[in-house]
């Protein structure tokens, strides 16, 4: 049975004194009202990933991930972390891919492959990001993007390392927007991306990896979505920074 997964990307959001209550409001809140083994993944900026990592101790259900790392292993890039960085501060997760980066900071599908491998060296579990904009949606091409993405970033690993990948399908133009793809839009591609890898490892090892439905994900629309038989979980933006709110969406996976 595949993981469930409820991560929040907390992006380039909160004072450490901020991050600290929200983080050990959740922490409560998931103690106790949250059954289930759902998995839940404090994405937070790089300044809070040992702060917060500290506060949570041993906590099972709750780990904390990075926002990004170097596709290098070390040397002279100021400003950048590496993956072994994240991995000796016992960092288990990473977000790599997300529309923002590829956006902003030009990261492309080849660039994002080494991103993996790194981080797989290290032993880090990726959160591969995928998805469409909304001109790309209208002219019918988004499953032929989102499968381009995937082949490009994954499909040179083996088996075993693909199975150690998480997927986050965000459709572009529901981030941030207050759109929200339905859970039919939300099925359909989080389908075709299991099919797609069905098609090169085979329907075991596709059913074995967790995908996550990112776009505008809140308490109202969260199961709904978590119900649909392909979405593992959601990677959550603004109703992560709420600890209410969120709370709500690890209920409903």
């Amino acid at each position: 049975m595949r993981q469930k997964i409820v991560a929040g990307n907390w992006k380039m959001n909160k004072t450490l004194e901020e991050a600290n209550i929200l983080a050990s409001e959740i922490m409560g809140m998931v103690a106790d009202e949250v059954k289930g083994d759902v998995k839940v993944v404090f994405c937070t900026p790089f300044p809070y990933l040992l702060p917060i990592k500290n506060m949570l101790g041993n906590n099972p259900r709750i780990s904390v991930g990075a926002q990004n790392c170097s596709e290098h292993e070390s040397g002279a890039y100021t400003g950048e972390v590496s993956a072994a960085m994240i991995k000796s501060i016992n960092v288990p997760y990473v977000i790599l891919g997300h529309s923002e980066r590829r956006q902003y900071f030009g990261e492309d599908g080849k660039l994002l492959a080494k991103k993996i491998d790194v981080s797989l060296k290290h032993g880090l579990t990726p959160i591969f990001c995928c998805g469409e904009p909304l001109e790309v949606r209208e002219r019918n091409e988004h499953e032929s993007l989102v499968k381009q993405q995937v082949e490009e970033s994954l499909f040179h690993l083996d088996a075993a390392s693909l199975q150690k990948i998480v997927i986050a399908y965000e459709p572009v133009w529901a981030i941030g927007t207050g759109k929200t793809a339905t859970a039919q839009q939300a099925q359909e591609m989080h389908g075709v991306i299991r099919k797609h890898i069905a098609g090169k490892y085979g329907q075991q090892v596709a059913d074995s990896i967790s995908i996550l439905y990112g776009g505008s994900v809140n308490a109202g629309n969260a199961r709904e979505l978590f119900a649909c038989p392909d979405v593992d979980g959601g990677l959550v933006g603004g109703a992560s920074l709420k600890s209410r709110e969120f709370t709500d969406i690890i209920k409903s996976a």
